[in-house]
């Protein structure tokens, strides 16, 4: 059993009976004869899921759900309604009022049950998704914690990307994965010590060996997950410093044998890395940066990884604006819906 009980109202006492015998095998279960009652029974028992009926009196089903809806406390309990109306406008009043499903009476046992499941693994995947999603947050900060400097750089990098995926034909659930997976691109920054991550000037020979040990760091942190996106952050993080003139780290790989994401968000971390302003210089102007770009296609760059991108260039800008009006706000850093 769920320790989140489910919530039956009905103010006929046979319907609520009827309701009790086909979930009281499986699920916790609270009653409410009315609709003032149920709401002081969601205040109480925090449930999990409602059964809730259409026709009381004094307050309907549908001003309930709408009651729910209306807190923050509630809103997110899925709300079902169990009801002898089975007229298309009266589903339609039930969704409009935030109802996600109908049961019709007379009640059917295996129904409900089916009904009830469902909704609830929907709930504990929502839940999930929600808990995945903060882990990936807070492991891409985690890379950028002592890098003062990039404030919204890896969710802008994450939204270039994105873009630049769909423009070169990623499928639409590839470029959502990419567009979590690439804030974890410098994942191993959280190895470097601050000797050489706060240098105020340029690294030696020995300094830049222990830089470049980055990619790998993160590759080895994350590539610890089966999970798709971590295994695609893995492959970023080890090759989005590689060069298509095989110049680059930490492997020395060329042209194709760079993994497409690689090559993907080498062009996007380039140029939000060189449009930012940093402690140590003004951000530059964009026809320097887009001549730099340029400089570098068939050197640094996948040359028709570069092509895509200056292709949507216009979409890369009215991201750029995007995010930097959010990063004026006092919160900052806007999520990843």
């Amino acid at each position: 059993m769920s320790n989140a009980p489910i919530l039956c109202v009905d103010d006929d006492p046979v319907n609520l009976g009827v309701l009790r015998q086909a979930l009281k095998n499986e699920f916790s279960l609270v009653f409410a004869s009315s609709g003032a009652e149920a709401l002081t029974a969601v205040k109480k028992h925090r449930p999990a899921l409602i059964l809730i009926d259409v026709q009381m009196p004094e307050m309907d089903g549908y001003e309930v759900c709408r009651q729910l809806k209306r807190s923050l406390e509630s809103a997110q309990i899925p709300v079902i309604f169990v009801t002898n109306l089975a007229d298309v406008t009266d589903e339609k009043a039930g969704f409009d009022a935030g109802g996600v499903d109908y049961i019709i009476k007379p009640i059917s046992a295996p129904i409900v049950q089916a009904r009830v499941r469902t909704h609830l693994s929907l709930v504990r995947a929502a839940t999930l998704d929600y808990s995945y999603r903060s882990a990936i947050y807070m492991l891409a900060e985690a890379g950028h914690y002592n890098d003062t400097d990039t404030g919204v750089h890896i969710w802008r990098m994450a939204a270039y990307c994105r873009a630049l995926a769909e423009a070169v034909g990623w499928p639409a659930d590839r470029c959502t994965l990419l567009e979590l997976a690439a804030p974890m691109h410098d994942t191993g920054k959280i190895g470097m010590p601050d000797s050489v991550l706060k240098k105020p000037g340029k690294l030696d020979p020995a300094e830049w060996e222990i830089m470049r040990s980055h990619a790998r760091i993160g590759y080895d942190i994350l590539r610890k997950s089966d999970a798709p996106v971590f295994q695609l952050a893995a492959e970023i993080a080890l090759s989005h410093h590689e060069k298509w003139d095989g110049s680059g780290y930490p492997n020395g790989l060329a042209g194709l044998d760079i993994p497409e994401s690689g090559r993907l968000v080498a062009v996007a971390d380039v140029f939000d890395a060189l449009t930012m302003k940093r402690a140590y210089r003004d951000a530059w102007p964009l026809d320097r940066v887009l001549a730099t770009l340029k400089e570098g296609s068939g050197i640094h760059f996948d040359p028709a990884m570069l092509d895509a991108f200056l292709g949507i260039l216009p979409t890369i800008l009215d991201i750029q604006t995007q995010w930097d009006s959010r990063a004026q706000t006092p919160n900052g850093i806007a999520r990843i819906s």
